[in-house]
């Protein structure tokens, strides 16, 4: 951003070198530490200076510490938000955009969810955080099973995001993560309707993660939808685990037990019809 000395009006001079500094350096939000070494000063005076700006709105607060750049010409740049996907990148690293977030990026919903879903590789607390007037709400994975992801960019920031089969397989494997099992039903349908369906990749993905509960829940709404191959069908059914599974694991155990997936059905709406 090229910004102009009227644009500066009503600042210090040596403030106005240092925001100036600060706009070319990040699009992303940054700490006093990070802001100390774009402008070579010393954390602590950083730290202070950081805080004036926030407080005459040449800056905005995203949380506690960090900050944001506020475009010159903003209206209100107090109420300025950055883009929730570049918050979670910065705030939460390592971390993908999974779930019900991905599954929108991805046109497997047209469902709009207020909040964003973030998984992340470290344990993060709490799940639920609201940051600049935004529901976040987080994940936690062991490194094992960070895999099937790509990057996007977002505002010229590169976002991590669940790729298309690992999105499906998330939101199977962890139905809350679509909103519950009716929606993941809906999502895992979309996918096998667009253009990244891959019975390989999703099988692959499955299997690296590893749970029978996860073939279980594939298998059964694969098969109750007419989605995918017989093979593919037949492949999850292979790896269907001992024991019954909850189909959400959110909601009460009661429904109806599908013998051959090893599944209750506790979604009256996911119910094969009878006899099928």
């Amino acid at each position: 951003m090229i910004v102009t000395t009227d644009a500066f009006a009503g600042i210090s001079a040596a403030n106005r070198r240092a925001l100036t500094m600060l706009h070319r350096a990040f699009n992303r939000p940054f700490d006093a530490a990070l802001a100390a070494g774009a402008l070579s000063a010393d954390v602590a005076k950083t730290r202070r200076l950081l805080a004036d700006l926030a407080d005459g709105g040449w800056l905005a607060r995203v949380r506690q510490g960090w900050y944001i750049t506020v475009p010159i010409d903003a209206s209100e740049p107090r109420e300025w938000r950055e883009d929730p996907w570049i918050v979670a990148t910065v705030l939460f690293a390592p971390c993908y955009i999974g779930g019900w977030s991905a599954s929108e990026h991805w046109g497997f919903t047209d469902e709009l969810f207020s909040s964003t879903y973030v998984v992340a590789r470290r344990k993060v607390k709490p799940t639920d955080q609201i940051i600049q007037g935004r529901r976040f709400k987080l994940r936690s994975v062991p490194q094992e099973e960070w895999f099937g992801t790509e990057e996007t960019l977002r505002r010229d920031t590169a976002v991590t995001v669940s790729d298309p089969h690992r999105t499906v397989i998330d939101v199977v494997d962890v139905p809350e993560s679509a909103g519950g099992a009716l929606h993941a039903a809906e999502i895992v349908r979309a996918y096998f309707d667009s253009e990244h369906a891959d019975e390989q990749q999703l099988l692959s993905h499955s299997e690296r993660l590893g749970r029978g509960a996860l073939f279980k829940r594939l298998g059964y709404l694969a098969e109750r939808d007419g989605l995918g191959s017989a093979a593919f069908i037949e492949a999850c059914h292979e790896r269907v685990s001992k024991g019954v599974s909850l189909l959400d694991p959110t909601l009460s155990d009661e429904g109806r037990i599908v013998s051959r997936w090893r599944l209750k059905v506790n979604v009256p709406h996911l119910l094969r019809p009878a006899g099928s």
